[in-house]
């Protein structure tokens, strides 16, 4: 029985011509003219039209495909790395012998007319007796099919895990951003006003001893100690009783004026110091400018503190993708370990951070970002698992000597690896989370990397404690 949509051609091909058009499929290259003319001859003669689906997803593989011509796309319904393969002229494809292919992978479409030849699985057997260079000519495919798939798949693990990068990077920046932008818009509002009020205050015409004594006012309220922080009934009662005495001064616009005052702690016994000091519409006029003051004070300290935050991130981010520098360099591991939490920091409202770095540790000569990928992939395991429980996370990061070994512990507080897991957890494409959310690759590029250091990765786990465990030489010298 052929696939769904493909037929036999109206005129079928001499097997001649299909013999030479076979010598164009770069794996049977080479091969002899007889050879090939059994396959001409064995083999079943297709073609389809654009759009013509040739196989569904999931159904039973029981073909190999020598596609002469046209173009066949296998749409994966499932989704995943590889969403989109690209069959096209010239490729030995489908079931091929010695795979363990069990059933297609997406739904094949035509895109361009298909000219294909089909074997049966049925066949494999007679055709490696018949053509003996065919068992390798079909490992050769079967190797680079592998070396392709692998490669696609860790690019994407490497995409997913940028795409991570860039998110918490993204939230983290926000939030100072976001708090820059609305100080940068208050300061600018506030500047606005009191180049207004610059023009009161000049028509105010106070004695020389009248300015000084402001000044020493307004020094005496700078200088005092911040009010500890009190209770939302007692803000609130404190600011109506400033925004009461200014309404009976009169003062314009009290409302705006008494919560800044009861901010800064200010009482209505100061105020009437400095009512003393001025008199009439110059305590109304003062006392905008300054809560004005105040407010422009607070919008440039939450811009320095927002712009500084930023700066934090941008020096952790280079820290952690070692930006502008070579590739092997003497590490910091413990500062490594720092930047990479930074760049998580996104995930863990929730999550309690201890870190216990022993003082005085050695730099060690390392490819920083592949550690920094490490401490990254142990770090969003640990994560995972903690989101797993109800009750809150708790992360330790250790980092002390061990003889002539750097060793590094990163321990959490989720339900655990289950025994018989453990074994299997650094195997590539293992994973336990659900399908199109992990690929397994991540414990798997660690271990590659801590191995390329010399080093040892290993895990010891029970419900409640999990501990992975980095080992790295501190003398490189013979690690690369």
């Amino acid at each position: 029985m052929l696939p769904l949509a493909v037929s036999a051609p109206a005129c079928p091909t001499p097997v001649e011509e299909i013999a030479e058009a076979l010598e164009r499929i770069p794996p049977l290259q080479g091969m002899s003219f007889e050879d090939r003319l059994w396959l001409a001859t064995h083999a079943e003669e297709v073609v389809a039209q654009p759009g013509d689906v040739l196989f569904e997803d999931a159904t039973a593989a029981e073909w190999m495909i020598l596609i002469l011509k046209g173009e066949i796309h296998v749409q994966r319904q499932r989704g995943g790395p590889m969403a989109l393969f690209i069959g096209r002229a010239g490729q030995m494809t489908g079931l091929l012998p010695f795979s363990r292919m069990k059933t297609f992978g997406g739904q094949g479409v035509a895109i361009s007319p298909v000219w294909a030849l089909l074997i049966r699985k049925s066949l494999f057997p007679e055709m490696l007796d018949a053509i003996p260079s065919m068992a390798q000519r079909v490992v050769s495919t079967l190797l680079d099919r592998v070396r392709e798939v692998t490669r696609i798949e860790q690019q994407a693990e490497k995409l997913t895990a940028l795409g991570k990068l860039a998110g918490n990077l993204a939230h983290e920046l926000n939030n100072p951003a976001s708090a820059a932008q609305r100080a940068a818009s208050s300061l600018v509002t506030e500047l606005r006003a009191n180049r207004t009020n610059r023009f009161k205050l000049v028509n105010l015409c106070l004695t020389e001893d009248q300015i000084h004594k402001v000044e020493e006012w307004e020094r005496g309220v700078m200088e005092r100690p911040r009010p500890q922080e009190t209770g939302a009934a007692e803000l609130i009662g404190h600011e109506e009783a400033l925004r009461n005495w200014l309404t009976a001064l009169p003062c314009e616009g009290a409302w705006d004026v008494a919560p800044d005052l009861a901010e800064r702690g200010l009482a209505v016994a100061d105020l009437e110091d400095l009512h003393k000091i001025l008199h009439g519409n110059g305590t109304c006029v003062t006392l905008q400018y300054f809560a004005r003051y105040l407010r422009s004070t607070r919008s440039v300290e939450t811009l320095i503190s927002s712009t500084a935050r930023i700066f934090d991130l941008i020096t952790a981010i280079k820290a952690y993708s070692n930006m502008d520098r070579a590739p092997i360099l003497e590490v910091d591991v413990p500062a490594g370990l720092d930047a990479t939490l930074q760049m998580l920091q996104s995930r863990m409202a929730q999550v309690t951070i201890e870190r216990n770095y022993q003082p005085d540790l050695p730099c060690i000569s390392a490819y920083s970002g592949e550690l920094n990928q490490v401490w990254t992939a142990l770090i969003e395991n640990a994560l995972d698992a903690m989101a797993k429980t109800d009750d809150p996370g708790c992360l330790r990061i250790m980092c002390r000597m061990e003889g002539e070994l750097l060793l590094v512990e990163i321990w959490d507080n989720g339900p655990g690896i289950a025994a018989e897991l453990q074994d299997r957890i650094f195997e590539p494409f293992f994973t336990t989370k659900p399908p199109g959310q992990g690929l397994g690759l991540g414990l798997d590029n660690a271990m590659r990397i801590v191995r390329k250091h010399r080093g040892h990765l290993g895990v010891r786990s029970e419900p409640g404690s999990t501990c992975f465990r980095v080992r790295l030489p501190v003398d490189q010298l013979q690690a690369y």
